[in-house]
Formats: structure tokens, C-alpha cells, sequence
């Protein structure tokens, strides 16, 4: 099917301003509506469709699974320092938190200053950085450490609040100003001594996938700096990727951790709609979720250990079951031995040759190790990604309502065209999107009565090539767009938790992600399957071209 051609620069301009007319916003979202596959849901048959959602609790399949444990290693370090071998170095005393902090910003601010930049920072915690890594090394030096992450450096996505930086979710007229105190999962991460040196950039208002945004000075892909580094968490993914941080906060409307941690080449998960709390951060409406990227397995657990629980705050977290501590760390040595893989083989037809090469084999990998491999039948997963973009795009046009009054003109002209488009969606079409929502919710649990994990691509493909006028204009392309959130809506409408690993690379020597769905709750059994692919050497990320060093 052709699709609309990718537009950028002058010609991006002159269809944000058609876009705003009335006739403009109209003829657009037709064609929208044709590039992303709305167009196909009025058709779909109402046995389809369920009720208008009554809530937005994930559905689990069945209780509680009870999987044996191997009681297995944890898997090794990559080419990066974890948080392991930054807290060896400090007890040891070959390093410090302080020199590590200071590198750590030193060597952010060395890839901003590339051509192009491949800095993943938009503002610096530098004072308040080095204050509190002094605080941790006087901790180590006392041996009263506060656990695997005291002294360890990491990084923020811009939309969450930081203490003393600003908010501006991407855009260039947000909360400016210094922000009064940390979201909750920022204060829980920092309680544990965790060194926040600053937040990174990301897509205006989390909308796009392809990592670009005029309003910021974006990151390249550290693997090819002629490629995208996906979004919208982008500069989290590039900070995990290069090295530069063990683990970073990202946030998730339809892939946004997901997507960059594949495009990367690193380790990131979306966890069940609840888990984690939103409280201090700019996302709204009922398919966005925070949840960390990290160099590996062990970062991933430790980091959702510590954002997971209830927050009063959030009364989202209310419904999370309580759980063991330390639940989601012991996960890691299970092994796979008689989990089942349900695999949607209509799914994976609409990979490129490079992604299925690459993901059969993983998959092929968990089946050696004893995980049985089953097929699955999901008829409206493949529509996910279209009901996905209506209820994202609608919760956002709604919700951000004020800011398109008053600040559209300052939008960049990819998002002016996305948000002049959606006027033209009726009430009554939301809800009968919500409706199909709700029934892929009934699919996904009917599936997890049989299965202990879905597996998918994360994207369609690759990082794609982007030019530098593209970068500086943003750019829209629906085709990018679609194959990069593809894969990823799955999660988000449902809630259930998914993650990303990095499972290989194509010919050009770009990152491919590997996509697991576990059932409503159970991150435990995802963390099991991506730490033993970890620890077989199957799933593990390739040191980029450009690469930090926090030691030296």
C-alpha cells in the first residue's frame, strides 16, 4: 500500500498551516486514517468488540503462577559498567562515587558537543549531582552503603519532575521553571542513593516515535549516527546505550521505552498499568506508564524493585498485589524450563527479514533451554497499533487542550500537524475504538490462560536513516511511525507489562529488539525469560560506535 510521502522543513511548514484551516485538519486525517489502518477499524465484526472500558486495570489470564527456580547465576555484566561493578569499584576503592559523577557529566557533555550530537542530556543536575555523590562516598567510606544503586549514576526522562530542573515534557514553553520536588519514583530511586546528573531529551509531548523534535538539540543513534534513536524516551535509551548511565526512567504511551531500548540496543520494560506511580509526572489519560531502561537484567529488576508500590499519590497503584521484596531480583535465576511462549505467527509475518531472523532465533534459544513454544492465534492484535493511536492521540489533543490554545504557533510543525488532524474524530468514534480496546483486553486474557508469555518484535525494523535537516525541522513519516509502534500499542491498551532486549543486529550492525508479554502482573516471569536469554548470551547489547567511560 503507498502511503503519504515523509515531509520535513519547508514543506512540513506549509502543511502545518493548512493543517490548522478546517478544511486542512479534515483532508488530512483522511489520509492519517488510511497510512495508520484506522480506516479498517469501523469493519472489524462487533463479536470484537466489548463493553466501553469500566476501568483500566490490566486483566490477568488466570492467578498467580507458582514456576519452578533453577536458582540459576545472575546473568553477566555487558561491555558497560552495571551498577555491580560501579559499587565493586567503590567498596574496593578503586574508584569513587565522586570521580565517577563527575566523569559521568563530563562525558555528557563530550557527546553533546559531537557533530551531530549524540548527547543525550537536556538539563544538568551538576551541583546537587556531585552534593550528593559526596554523601555516598562518605557512606561506602563507613560501610553503611545503601544498596546496589548507592553512589551510582542515572538519568531522568524530562517529563518527570526533578527537583530544581525543569519539566518541559519536550517542548520549549513548559515548566521552565525549577521544579519544587522529585515524582515519586524519582525520590523512591534517589532514597536508595542513586545520583540523578540530570534529565534527558525527548520527542515534544511524548507523541513521536521517530526521536526527533525541533525544540531540542536531539541524540543520534550511538550505533550509526546517520540513524534515529526512537523516542520518545529517546535521550534515556542513548544515555543506557552509550554507557553513560547503568539505568535511566522512561515513560510509555505506545513504546516509548520499548522502542528506543530496541533501536539502541539495551534492556527496557513497560510494567503492568499501576506498578509503577505517575505522581509528578506530565503524563495523563490511560495508556502511559514509567518504567526504566537499563545495560541489563539485573539494573532493570533492582530499578522496578525500587519505583514499584503503592503511592498515595497515585491511586492507579492501589489495585498492584502485594508482592514479596526483592520479588522481581529473584526472578532472575528461574530459568525458562517449562514456561510456554505463545508466538502470533501473523504477527511476526509483518517483521523485516532482519527482525524475524534474529527473534526466531531467541526464540529457538528459550526452546533449547526448555521453554515449549506454542502458536497463537490473536485476531486483533494487528489492529492494536491503529486503536492505539486514536486513544493516545485523542487523550492528548483533550488533555492538552489549553496549550494548543495558546502555544500552538510554538509546537513543532510535525505535532501541529498531528493535533490540527484529530478535531475531525467524533465522541462516538472514541468510543467505539475503546470498545475494540476492551476486547483486545478479553483477547489478551483468553490468551494467558494457555501461555506464560507472548513474544513479538519490538519494531517493524532498525533504526531508519534521518539527514540533518531532518533532525532540525522534525519530520513526519506515517510509515516510520507505524513500524516503529507496530508492535508496542499491544501493551499499553492492555496494561499488561512487556519488555525489549537487544537479541542481535542486522547487516549494517543496528540493534534488533526482542519483545516479551508477560500476563497482568507477572513481570516477574518477563524479567525470568530476558535474564536467561541474557545469561545464555543470546540477548546482550553491542558496545556502540560512540560509547562513554565511567571508569576511565
Amino acid at each position: 500500500m503507498a502511503r503519504s510521502p515523509r515531509l520535513s522543513g519547508t514543506a512540513l511548514k506549509n502543511l502545518a498551516r493548512f493543517a490548522r484551516t478546517r478544511v486542512g485538519g479534515m483532508a488530512l486525517q483522511k489520509i492519517f486514517r488510511v497510512d495508520l489502518g484506522i480506516d479498517r477499524l469501523d469493519g472489524l465484526p462487533d463479536t470484537l468488540r466489548e463493553d466501553v472500558p469500566l476501568d483500566t486495570r490490566a486483566h490477568s489470564g488466570r492467578p498467580p503462577r507458582a514456576p519452578a527456580h533453577e536458582n540459576l547465576p545472575l546473568p553477566d555484566a555487558g561491555w558497560a559498567p552495571n551498577a555491580a561493578a560501579l559499587t565493586a569499584a567503590y567498596r574496593e576503592r578503586r574508584a569513587s562515587p565522586v570521580e565517577v559523577t563527575k566523569r559521568a557529566i563530563a562525558e555528557a557533555r563530550r557527546l553533546a558537543a559531537l557533530t551531530p550530537s549524540v548527547g543525550p542530556l537536556v538539563d544538568y543536575a551538576e551541583e546537587t549531582a556531585i552534593a550528593e555523590a559526596h554523601e555516598a562516598e562518605r557512606r561506602w567510606r563507613e560501610g553503611r552503603a545503601l544498596g546496589p544503586f548507592d553512589g551510582v549514576p542515572w538519568v531522568v526522562k524530562e517529563q518527570t519532575a526533578v527537583k530544581g530542573l525543569a519539566r518541559r515534557a519536550g517542548t520549549a514553553f513548559r515548566d521552565t521553571g525549577p521544579q519544587p520536588a522529585d515524582a515519586t519514583t524519582v525520590a523512591r530511586v534517589r532514597g536508595a542513593g542513586a545520583i540523578t546528573i540530570g534529565t534527558t531529551a525527548m520527542t515534544e509531548y511524548g507523541m513521536t516515535p521517530n526521536g526527533a523534535n525541533a525544540k531540542r538539540a536531539m541524540p543520534r543513534n550511538p550505533h550509526a549516527v546517520d540513524r534515529f534513536a526512537g523516542g520518545s524516551s529517546t535521550g534515556s535509551g542513548v544515555a543506557v546505550a552509550t554507557g553513560l548511565a547503568p539505568f535511566a526512567l522512561g515513560a510509555d504511551g505506545g513504546g516509548s521505552i520499548r522502542i528506543p531500548s530496541a533501536i539502541n540496543g539495551v534492556f527496557g520494560i513497560k510494567p503492568t498499568w499501576g506498578r509503577v506511580s505517575r505522581s509528578g509526572d506530565f503524563s495523563g489519560g490511560t495508556v502511559a506508564h514509567l518504567g526504566p531502561l537499563a545495560c541489563g537484567t539485573v539494573d532493570l529488576a533492582h530499578a522496578l524493585e525500587l519505583m514499584s508500590g503503592h503511592d498515595p499519590e497515585d491511586p492507579q497503584t492501589f489495585a498492584a498485589p502485594g508482592r514479596a521484596q526483592g520479588s522481581f531480583v529473584g526472578a532472575l535465576g528461574r530459568g525458562v524450563r517449562g514456561l510456554v511462549v505463545g508466538v502470533p505467527d501473523s504477527e511476526w509475518a509483518d517483521a523485516s527479514e532482519s527482525v524475524q531472523r534474529a527473534g526466531r532465533a531467541a526464540l529457538a534459544a528459550l526452546e533449547k533451554e526448555g521453554a515449549t513454544l506454542v502458536p497463537l492465534r490473536l485476531d486483533l492484535a494487528k489492529h492494536a497499533s491503529a486503536i492505539g493511536v486514536v486513544v493516545i492521540a485523542c487523550e492528548a489533543r483533550a488533555g492538552l487542550r489549553e496549550d494548543w490554545a495558546a502555544h500552538a504557533d510554538e509546537m513543532g510543525d510535525d505535532l501541529q500537524v498531528t493535533f490540527a488532524s484529530l478535531d475531525a474524530f467524533s465522541a462516538v468514534e472514541y468510543i467505539e475504538t475503546c470498545r475494540l480496546r476492551t476486547g483486545l483486553r478479553v483477547e489478551m486474557a483468553r490468551a494467558f490462560r494457555a501461555v506464560d508469555l507472548v513474544a513479538l518484535p519490538t519494531t517493524v525494523a532498525p533504526a531508519g536513516k534521518v539527514t540533518d535537516a531532518e533532525m532540525r525541522s522534525g519530520f513526519l513519516d506515517t510509515k516510520v511511525i507505524d513500524g516503529l509502534c507496530r508492535f508496542c500499542f499491544l501493551g499499553n491498551l492492555t496494561g499488561l507489562p512487556a519488555a525489549s532486549m537487544p537479541v542481535g543486529c542486522d547487516a549494517a550492525g543496528l540493534p534488533i529488539g526482542l519483545q516479551l508479554v508477560g500476563d497482568a502482573w507477572d513481570e516477574a516471569t518477563v524479567l525470568a525469560a530476558a535474564a536467561h536469554l541474557e545469561r545464555i548470551g543470546v540477548a546482550s547489547p553491542r558496545r556502540p560506535r560512540i560509547a562513554a567511560a565511567l571508569l576511565g
